[in-house]
């Protein structure tokens, strides 16, 4: 199987991709598809617990996980759903925590500025709300203060998930690992 989120966009998608609100990468695009069977209903409210974890395979590219998260909140809007009916709660964990490191630390730490900050901020300003495991910054000995306050601090993924799941957002992995 081709992994083209890696790669170039070939041909076949470049011509028929959208972009309806997020297009800050060319993978945050959609495909229309014509007479689904199981088509979105605009009348749904759509909360959606995605969780985010991995390593930081390349420091100068926004890690995958975030273009997921764009793609999901694109799908939703090309498909007639209001944006007020969206509520997309993101949980990062993990290695993944490297990637929300502020400005300052970033840069120390990988001589580059931080490419997924521009993305957070694009998604947080569509009503994406992010969240890190305290649990995992405690594992890499971080702080609160080294990553961006767009971020907000949890107790642990798990718990995080749980009270989603109380309140009703489905669970969606979009981490390659």
């Amino acid at each position: 199987m081709t992994c083209f989120a890696q790669g170039e966009i070939p041909p076949h998608i470049k011509e028929h991709i959208t972009y309806p609100v997020l297009d800050f990468h060319p993978w945050v695009g959609v495909m229309p598809v014509d007479n689904p069977k199981m088509p979105y209903d605009p009348s749904l409210e759509y909360k959606v617990a995605i969780d985010l974890y991995g390593s930081l395979k390349d420091s100068t590219e926004i890690h995958s996980t975030f273009l997921e998260v764009a793609r999901t909140y694109n799908l939703n809007i090309a498909n007639g759903v209001p944006a007020d009916k969206i509520k997309i709660a993101a949980v990062i964990h993990g290695g993944l925590i490297q990637a929300i490191l502020n400005e300052s630390e970033y840069e120390s730490k990988y001589s580059t500025e931080n490419p997924n900050l521009a993305a957070i901020k694009a998604l947080e300003e569509v009503g994406v709300k992010f969240y890190v495991c305290g649990q995992s910054m405690g594992f890499y000995n971080m702080k609160a203060s080294q990553i961006t306050p767009m971020v907000n601090m949890a107790v642990s993924a798990k718990t995080t998930f749980i009270t989603l799941d109380q309140m009703g957002y489905s669970y969606l992995n979009v981490s390659e690992d």
